[in-house]
Order: C-alpha cells, then sequence, then structure tokens
C-alpha cells in the first residue's frame, strides 16, 4: 500500500480512529497525573530513532519563564509527577531550577537522562545531583552490545554510557534497598517491534551483570515512532510501507487503556500543551476545548479530553503496547 508522507510522519491507509470504533473502544484522557516537560531539542547526541530529531545543532530551548510556568502549574494544581525530557534536558539552563522547583512542590520527578551528557564540561556532578534530589533516572540503552549501540546513538556512545552506568551506581542507582531508581529503555534497531519485555529485561540484567558488574532496576522496551528521523531513516531504506503495515497489523485494542496520554499532559519549550510527546513533535495540539498553553494549564478541564491521534499511534498500540514506562500490556 501507498502511505503518503505529510507534515513529517506517515499517514497509514487505514485511520486510527476508524481502528478504534471497530473495537468499540473511545481514547479519552483521564485524571491528569503527570506533566511531561520538554525543555527543549538540544543534544550532545543525534540518535538515529530519535522522534524529537535533537541534535547538538538544535536551537530551540525552553525559557526560564515557561520553566516558572510550568513550575505554577505544578504547585496549582498538585500534580504528582514530573517527567523531564528533550534534547538532553541537563543542557538547558534552567534544568536544575525545574527540578528542585518540582521538589518542592512535593511532585517526584522523572528525567530522561541519555548517560553521556554528564561528559560535558559543567556536568560531571550529575550523578550526585540526581540523588540529592531523589530524582528518578530513565536512560536509553538500545542494546547491551556495542555495536548496536553505537550504530543507533553513535560511535563511542556504548562505552560512555557503561562508565555513566558505573558512576550512577556508585551513588547507590539501581542498586536494590538504595530506593534510587535507574531504568534503562530499548528501542529496536530496525523496522520491528520490541521482543518480550520481561524476557529482554533478564537479558540485560544477566549481560550487563556479567561483562561490566553494573546494575539497574527495570527495562522499558519502547516501539520507534513512523515521524521525523526514525521515519526519515525508513524511508532511505524503502521500509516505510512494510513498517506501517507491522503496527497496523500487530493493533491490540487491549493496549488503549494503558496509554500514557489517558494520564499524561506533554508541555513543549514554547509552552504549548500536547497528549503526548510524539504528538508535540507533529505539532497535533491538545483539543481546542482545552486550554493551549502551561499557562492556562487546568487539571479539570484537561481531564476526561478526547485525544488527538493519527497513524504514529498505532505504534503505541501494537502488541504489548508502548509507553514512556514501556510495555503496557502484560
Amino acid at each position: 500500500m501507498t502511505l503518503p508522507i505529510v507534515d513529517g510522519f506517515v499517514r497509514s491507509a487505514v485511520s486510527f480512529d476508524e481502528t478504534l470504533a471497530a473495537h468499540g473502544v473511545e481514547l479519552r484522557a483521564g485524571a491528569v497525573e503527570t506533566l511531561q516537560v520538554n525543555v527543549g531539542k538540544l543534544c550532545n547526541q543525534a540518535c538515529r530513532h530519535c522522534h524529537v530529531d535533537a541534535s547538538p545543532k538544535r536551537t530551540e530551548i525552553m525559557s526560564l519563564e515557561v520553566v516558572d510556568a510550568c513550575l505554577e502549574a505544578i504547585r496549582r494544581h498538585g500534580l504528582r509527577t514530573v517527567d523531564i525530557t528533550g534534547g538532553a534536558p541537563e543542557l538547558n539552563p534552567s534544568f536544575r531550577r525545574l527540578v528542585e522547583g518540582a521538589r518542592d512542590a512535593g511532585a517526584h520527578v522523572m528525567v530522561r537522562h541519555n548517560l553521556t551528557v554528564m561528559f560535558e564540561p559543567g556536568l560531571e556532578d550529575l550523578p550526585e545531583y540526581f540523588r540529592a534530589h531523589g530524582v528518578e533516572v530513565i536512560s536509553s540503552l538500545p542494546c547491551y552490545l556495542e555495536s548496536n549501540v553505537d550504530t543507533q546513538r553513535g560511535k563511542g556512545v556504548y562505552a560512555k554510557s557503561i562508565e555513566a552506568i558505573r558512576r550512577l551506581n556508585a551513588v547507590g542507582y539501581g542498586v536494590e534497598g538504595s530506593g534510587l531508581l535507574l531504568h534503562l529503555v530499548y528501542n529496536p534497531i530496525g523496522a520491528h517491534l520490541p521482543p518480550n519485555q520481561a524476557a529482554l529485561e533478564a537479558d540485560y540484567h544477566r549481560e550487563l551483570s556479567e561483562r561490566f558488574g553494573i546494575t539497574f532496576n527495570r527495562l522499558f522496551t519502547i516501539t520507534n515512532m513512523p515521524i521525523n528521523r526514525f521515519l526519515e531513516d525508513l524511508r532511505r531504506a524503502g521500509k516505510e510501507d512494510r513498517y506501517m503495515e507491522t503496527l497496523v497489523n500487530a493493533f491490540n485494542p487491549a493496549a488503549v487503556e494503558g496509554l500514557m496520554c489517558r494520564s499524561l499532559v506533554s508541555v513543549d519549550w514554547t509552552g504549548r500543551l500536547f497528549d503526548c510527546d510524539f504528538n508535540q513533535m507533529i505539532e497535533l495540539g491538545v483539543a481546542r476545548s482545552c486550554p493551549q498553553t502551561i499557562a492556562e494549564f487546568s487539571t479539570s478541564t484537561l481531564a476526561g479530553r478526547p485525544i488527538a491521534t493519527g497513524a504514529h499511534c498505532f505504534g503505541c498500540t501494537a502488541g504489548a503496547g508502548s509507553s514512556c514506562g514501556g510495555t503496557v500490556v502484560s
């Protein structure tokens, strides 16, 4: 089938909304529990699978004013969880203000940390900083083999990532009983779905322990979204049609209930609101009836909203499902 490219993402010949309706499923948000804050697209890496198109050349950075608007929303609405992402979020000059302000407001803070950024000048203290503020660390390591990681993330990234995990372990992260959570993230290297999360997690624990003596808590498997840089990679390889067919054919209605968009609102570097980070990257905002910016944020208005969808949503509902916390169907 032909899948035309529109505005940087792929449109399937099969409608996601029609697929939901055919299974008698409606996708609406519940209560808003998490504010996911994308503080910008600047990153010290340029990974092949990156749906953000982040790189060292990007200049989009959340301003101090928008960071403070996020903190005001967190305080005013008593949000339970703040999920900070990027780019490499630590490269934003207001990153620590956001972490500390959210913690002071009583929120649990998660940081999408790419491991290698701690080797950038001035960021060497990140393990100790994370520990001091009780940050939950979630880090991409797309394989336990060096060649696969360097293919997807860049030459030398694997070695730096292993050393970074050692440094995190040294301050207690990923160590049983410490209470300091270190989770790793697997993205497929290529146009296929992730394998069984539990089985792959066991493999990661075994291989990383035997090879390097390093530990972590959980492994999250996340499906690559057919948008932006990964879509471009698919197109160059002539695999976009086949990949979309894979996602559509693997649609699992049981995954809809656990989708992250049902309990999360995403805010971009300018302060605009989205149903998820993927929608953010293709400029697919929240419903027009909802607040559009972080300055207007309201949990009562955003709760129960219809979720904006596109063909990429088949990625989150394929097989065992996919979210920022890994699979959604046990």
